[in-house]
Order: C-alpha cells, then structure tokens, then sequence
C-alpha cells in the first residue's frame, strides 16, 4: 500500500471571515478538527503534517489524538508554508488539504490519491458554471473579451503528488513563492502533469460566515 503525508497548511490568518475560522464551530465540531478527521484514521496516511504559527491553540483541539499528527512553523505565504512541512515530511506520496475544507469526502479522497498514484499528480476540481469576464484591470473598466468556461475548473484540494517532484518544483520555481496560489501550480511551472478529477460542491473552502452555514446545511 503507497503511503501518504498529508500536509494541512494552518497559518493563514482568516482576514475575511473576521475570527479564526479553523476553530470556528460547525455542527459541534471545530472546522479544522473535521477537516484532520477525514484523513486521521486512514490506513494509507502514515502523518498528518499541520503547518501553523499557533500550535497551542489547535494542539489543544486534539488532546487524544496526537499519535498521527505532526506539527511546523508556517511561513509568510501558503507556498512557503507547504513548503516547510514538505520538507519535513516522510512518505512518498503529499496530499495538500486546506485546513477550511471540512466536508471532504472519503469517495473524495480516494478518486485523488488514486489517480495520483496512477498519473504522478492529481488535484479535484469543479467546472466553472459562471460567466468569466476579462477586463483591463480594477473596475470600472471595458471589457476585453468573455472566456470560455467549457475549460475552465476551479481548484479544490486535497492535491496530491510524490514528494520528490514538489520538492524539486521548489527548488526550481521560475516565479517567486509569493505568485504561486495553488500546490499543483508548483508542478505545472515545471513541466509536469497534472489530472484533474471531479470535485464534489460539498467539499467547499470556509472563507467568510456565510461559507459556514453553508457547510452546516450540508452536514
């Protein structure tokens, strides 16, 4: 059986939710505690790897379950971040998690990793129903043409590579860290394949209040 390190990046700082969203109640249970739950009792994850710059805090959301769980420093952005608790991970295999994914699906996770194992890399991903306008720059300002969405698909996680490719997609980035949203960008950047497979609506990101009731509905 591969084996995974799950990285869950928690050093955001939760700017438009207005509180720290990772603790956050939803439905009894604490946003990120659910999110960490889902890869917890997995046969295939060897480590939990939680990136933050307040350990204390989210240590103490899980005072029996440590066994699994491994802690870093975050850094000044999302790819520094990964970047740290890449390097400190163990397993062949990385999956990515957003810490504010609480609802994602084992069916989720296993269409991932598979894939992954099976391509090199893999990422879920939803279409993009909305009309995407490009324009010149900040509004107001003309339009300059309408995308067509047919290709379009909007990122989720978890997103999964081996270790040794992301490592070596930082070591080599051609673009500084601060320009990189999203891990599998990283592989991209380099050259490397990248499958997407479906997402699910359910496995949505808490960015602001509304995104946790709308979670809460789901559940």
């Amino acid at each position: 059986m591969h084996q995974f390190s799950v990285i869950i990046p928690a050093a955001g700082v939760s700017a438009r939710f207005g509180a720290n969203k990772l603790t956050a109640d939803l439905v009894g249970v604490p946003v990120i505690v659910r999110a960490v739950n889902a890869f917890l009792d997995r046969e295939d994850v060897a480590e939990i790897v939680l990136a933050t710059r307040d350990r204390s805090t989210l240590e103490a959301l899980f005072p029996n379950r440590l066994s699994k769980l491994r802690w870093t420093d975050g850094g000044r952005t999302r790819a520094q971040t990964v970047q740290i608790a890449a390097k400190s991970s163990t397993s062949e295999w990385l999956a990515v998690h957003d810490a504010a994914r609480p609802l994602v699906s084992q069916v989720l996770i296993d269409r991932v990793f598979a894939a992954a194992i099976q391509t090199g890399a893999a990422a879920p991903a939803m279409p993009v129903s909305l009309t995407i306008k490009e324009a010149a720059g900040p509004l107001p300002a003309p339009i300059r043409r309408t995308v067509p969405r047919d290709r379009l698909w909007a990122m989720q996680t978890p997103q999964t590579m081996r270790r040794d490719d992301l490592l070596r997609a930082y070591a080599i980035c051609p673009i500084p860290l601060e320009q990189v949203t999203d891990d599998v960008q990283l592989l991209e950047l380099i050259g490397l394949p990248v499958t997407l497979v479906a997402g699910e609506e359910s496995n949505l990101k808490i960015t602001t209040p509304i995104d946790l009731k709308i979670a809460a509905m789901w559940l």
